[in-house]
């Protein structure tokens, strides 16, 4: 049973249409104007509770934290199951490029999950809470990393982009793995991996960026360019183009993190950022 049925015949009462559906304008945090606020709001609250707590000792919040990483772990890990639960189907059925391109690829129970995947990116802007209230480093990367990303899925939501579900599914396999990681070394368990996890961010962007360019060179190809192609492929094309120059930056911007921080440091000085800071969960690189 998907997540999607056990929902309509567990509840007691039937969710409106626009919880189930995308509708954009009444389903929640859909429009422009919304997605803004919020977005606007998570950046004024960050900055000014960094102020606030330049004058104080920093909190440390180590049980609220350590929840927080295993909500995101374990809804991570639903979202992802109950994805490929839909995702095998459409590719055993149209093969790889019609489950990825095709518009019947958008499908209701894809774009419930494609929801509930929109607003794990307004739940994990805590992130960025946990680390100002615990005085800890905010950089660029990891401000830039959660606001753009939520913008990111509003536009591929209103956008239909049926390539969807191959981001969205990469991306939640390395957040079980990564909320997993803060969640232990938050609790004190030293794992060795974070260069790896690192590593396995980097991979994901640029099998996204494989996947986005495809689509998206699909798209165009198929609407008026005289370019060989096998087809369509479902979405606007703002998004796709938009999916495309963010999906870029993350790669960029996650390599020069990588460099600096594997690369650059000495070795002791990389060992006390693991231990120190990262051991905390406050890695400032995000996937």
């Amino acid at each position: 049973m998907s997540l999607a049925d056990f929902i309509e015949k567990n509840l007691s009462f039937s969710p409106p249409h626009y919880i189930t559906h995308y509708v954009a304008g009444q389903t929640p945090i859909s429009t422009s104007k919304e997605v803004g606020t919020a977005l606007v709001s998570y950046l004024a609250i960050i900055f000014g509770i960094q102020e606030f707590m330049k004058t104080r000792q920093p909190l440390k919040l180590n049980t609220l934290f350590r929840l927080h990483n295993v909500v995101l772990t374990l809804g991570s890990g639903l979202l992802l199951a109950c994805m490929v639960e839909e995702v095998v189907p459409l590719i055993r059925r149209s093969g790889l490029f019609g489950a990825a391109c095709s518009a019947k690829s958008w499908t209701p129970r894809l774009e419930f999950y494609y929801i509930i995947n929109y607003y794990f990116k307004y739940f994990e802007l805590l992130d960025t809470v946990f680390l100002v209230l615990k005085k800890k480093p905010l950089a660029f990367l990891h401000v830039y990393h959660h606001a753009a990303t939520a913008f990111l899925c509003f536009t591929q939501l209103n956008g239909r982009t049926s390539i969807s579900w191959v981001v969205i599914s990469i991306n939640l396999a390395v957040h079980v793995l990564m909320y997993y990681y803060y969640y232990a070394t938050a609790g004190g368990k030293k794992l060795w991996w974070k260069k790896y996890l690192t590593t396995m961010q980097i991979t994901q962007f640029v099998i996204d960026l494989f996947a986005v360019y495809f689509g998206t060179y699909s798209r165009f190809a198929a609407k008026g360019w005289n370019l060989p192609h096998m087809g369509d492929c479902a979405g606007t094309q703002a998004a796709a183009l938009f999916g495309c120059g963010v999906l870029t930056s993350y790669l960029f911007l996650f390599i020069k993190f990588y460099i600096d921080t594997y690369k650059k440091k000495p070795a002791v000085e990389r060992l006390q950022d693991t231990t120190n800071g990262v051991a905390n969960g406050t890695a400032n690189g995000h996937a």
